[in-house]
């Protein structure tokens, strides 16, 4: 078959069809045999067709907006014409990270990101990937808007539940699982949000001040951990400035250090509102202005009528226009969007939710369990708030997903951007009664006195709290409403109250000492009523681990305010970020603080053992050899972890990193020997001047444990002076 399509395709002309060659042959080829206007029609992307229908005739075209009418996917994200003549498919583009975000359409809800990332096992996010991206395609679509690698660098940040944690590592591995399930069904995935995009308030006015030495040792790091994990076909920049300049036209990230430094040969695409010039941002690295009109659009700078003009004034040479279509037409090449092309079908929705469950249920973290309250044994249990009658909780914006039937909950506060408020129509009250025979009784926690007295009845109190979080917000770390007094209140009533969490990030918990159990469930997903009575009965063993660092107050925070938080968006504001590369539980360590729970921290129902910690000296990197041992009597997964650590002198921003981890899944007694590489670049500083990281000889030290505060066994290694470019294959 494939013969016959490159044998055909040579005979009609077409090489760029032929399969047998490179996508750089063949977008080239491709561009080669295109008009200007075709060229100028793949870097301008639309939405929003009644809108679009009002836009003057000179702006967008009565050709432009009658195909656009005619093939854009009503409540999707945006659409790019094809080119039939070549057989070149449209762009048909879909939110978000956790599944097909479309207005009026039901789809399946992985857990969100932060979530998945708390599961330590790429594996979990390869398999969502593959899954939200099948039914991506039987929808229509061929480019998913997902793939976040901003790091948790603002606990208050709305969109941390659509982030993947605070730790380059642990980003770069589970993204990146994401963005390789997503691209293995023939879509282009989007890596996103470029860069240092780290809060929701004036999130498109903020500029953020940080040196070149702590994004690259933080965010960027991050960003290419990703990056060189998944080779995403797009990367999406952001709403915000750094350094004074426009994240989507910013020659220092887009040119120098993506397109330049890592070799990025996609294209980079822009938030929907986020472009503010037409040549200069061409210029410094932008290759397809997307979403017009939408979202506060500044104006349509990558119109046919204005790239055509700065063109003609020599603003704009044509040889950038060909890189940006070669750049859109390679990665429909590479990804295979262009030989596999979309067709809509049906979708197995039992399937798809089997694979969110597995998910949620390897992603729940077990923060507190004295004296083994869990699993239940209790033979009545008052159930009380978080509408755990109805569903479990999502994060709100771009990411929402609508479930088949419809929010289990409605009219929920905010019922407009970043609502309408979602719940997933999993109930974790139905799931624990088809669970267990102990009697359940619940109340909606609206009235304390009534849920005082249920649970001063039962024998066990299950507390179920909230905190939504959506996109274009951000949040305090405190529970909304009078859902502390509540878990309070409750808990003074029984002793034996477990609090389970569905949460967009980290919350503080006033209440944590008079509470035995916790179970972080953030938002668990289609089928999250079903994984949170599974954990809670031991039917499933949790084995989540914190991919974030919970605070013990908002003093330990590095910021005490967010610039802008809850006023009025558009007002210009700044930020400097001198904790630089110290995020989460680096900052922490370098601070001396005490969180409320650690980075990594997650219980089981069993124990576990590391051992025989061996790390060795491999290329500029580490190899690291060690064993796991379950030692209880109960079959479980943890997540081994592996830091390293540097004294002062190798001028790192913090006493200790992440190295590498291994999820590992022992029966009782059994052990394992398990083999993980550490990155030369986490044992590196970067330096600005030369563009090059750095080892410094010296000795490092090497730690195993089952969180960041729990490494139970440390060596020392001797490193010898290490310098190689920024610049990969240089």
């Amino acid at each position: 078959m494939l013969a016959c399509v490159s044998t055909s395709a040579l005979a009609q002309g077409q090489p760029w069809l032929d399969r047998s060659k490179t996508p750089e042959q063949r977008a080239a080829a491709a561009v080669s045999a295109m008009t200007l206007e075709e060229k100028l029609g793949l870097v301008m992307g639309y939405t929003d067709p009644e809108k679009l229908a009002n836009e003057p005739d000179d702006v967008v075209s009565p050709a432009i907006k009658a195909d656009v009418i005619a093939h854009h996917i009503k409540g999707s994200a945006g659409y790019i014409a094809g080119i039939p003549r070549l057989g070149i498919p449209a762009q048909w583009q879909t939110d978000a990270s956790i599944g097909v975000r479309v207005a009026g359409m039901e789809r399946t809800a992985l857990p969100s990101s932060l979530a998945t990332a708390a599961s330590f096992d790429p594996k979990i996010t390869e398999a969502g990937g593959e899954m939200i991206a099948t039914e991506a395609r039987a929808s229509g679509f061929n480019v998913f808007l997902a793939g976040g690698g901003n790091l948790a660098r603002e606990p208050r940040n709305g969109r941390n539940f659509e982030y993947t944690g605070e730790d380059p590592v642990l980003t770069g591995d589970m993204t990146g699982g994401l963005i390789r399930g997503i691209q293995s069904k023939h879509m282009v995935s989007t890596m996103k949000h470029w860069a240092v995009n780290d809060q929701e308030s004036q999130r498109t006015t903020v500029d953020v001040k940080i040196t070149k030495q702590a994004m690259r040792q933080s965010d960027l790091l991050a960003f290419e951990l990703v990056y060189d994990t998944s080779s995403p076909g797009s990367v999406m920049c952001a709403y915000n400035l750094v350094n004074a300049d426009w994240a989507c036209e910013n020659d220092y990230l887009q040119n120098q250090v993506l397109k330049q430094d890592w070799g990025f040969k996609g294209y980079i695409m822009s938030d929907w509102g986020a472009v503010h010039s037409a040549a200069k941002a061409a210029v410094n690295g932008l290759d397809q202005f997307t979403g017009y009109p939408c979202c506060g659009h500044h104006g349509a700078f990558f119109s046919e009528k204005s790239l055509k003009a700065e063109i003609a004034a020599g603003a704009l040479p044509m040889s950038r226009i060909d890189d940006m279509a070669e750049r859109i037409l390679w990665a429909l090449f590479a990804k295979g969007v262009v030989d596999d092309p979309v067709k809509v079908g049906p979708i197995d929705f039992k399937a798809s939710a089997d694979v969110a469950q597995t998910a949620a249920e390897a992603s729940l973290v077990l923060l507190k369990n004295d004296g083994n309250l869990l699993p239940l044994k209790a033979t009545s249990i008052a159930m009380i708030g978080g509408h755990a009658d109805k569903g479990v909780l999502s994060g709100g914006g771009s990411s929402g997903v609508t479930p088949i039937g419809g929010s289990a909950v409605k009219g929920v506060a905010p019922t407009t951007w970043p609502g309408p408020v979602v719940y997933q129509p999993s109930s974790p009250v139905k799931a624990l009664t088809a669970a267990t025979t102990a009697k359940i009784s619940y109340v909606s926690g609206e009235d304390i006195a009534e849920a005082v007295a249920l649970a001063k009845r039962s024998e066990v109190a299950i507390v179920f709290v909230t905190q939504f979080m959506g996109e274009g917000i951000d949040n305090p770390l405190e529970l909304d409403g009078n859902q502390d007094a509540l878990v309070a209140a409750v808990a003074r009533a029984n002793p034996k109250t477990i609090v389970v969490v569905e949460s967009g990030g980290a919350i503080l918990m006033p209440w944590l000492k008079g509470v035995p159990a916790v179970l972080e469930a953030f938002y668990p997903g289609v089928r999250g009523g079903e994984a949170i009575a599974n954990i809670l009965t031991g039917k499933v063993n949790p084995s989540g681990h914190l991919p974030i660092t919970f605070p013990a107050s908002n003093d330990q925070l590095a910021h005490a305010e967010i610039p802008g938080f809850h006023k009025p968006d558009g007002i210009p504001v700044s930020i400097t970020y001198d904790e630089g590369a110290a995020i989460g539980y680096k900052w922490y360590d370098l601070k001396g603080y005490t969180p409320l729970f650690a980075f990594g921290h997650g219980l089981s129902y069993t124990s576990f053992e590391v051992a025989d910690l061996k790390p060795a000296i491999s290329g500029k990197g580490l190899t690291v050899r060690f064993s796991v041992k379950n030692t209880g009597k109960l079959k479980g997964a943890t997540a081994a972890q592996v830091y390293v650590g540097a004294d002062k002198t190798a001028g790192w921003e913090a006493p200790k990193r992440l190295g590498a981890f291994s999820k590992v899944e022992l029966a009782p007694g059994a052990s394992q020997a398990v083999e993980v590489s550490v990155d030369p670049r986490i044992l590196a500083t970067y330096d600005e001047a030369t563009d090059s990281w750095v080892i410094k000889a010296g000795s490092y030290r090497v730690m195993l444990g089952l969180s960041s505060d729990n490494l139970s066994q440390a060596t020392s290694i001797t490193l010898p002076e290490s310098r190689w470019s920024a610049a990969h294959g240089k």
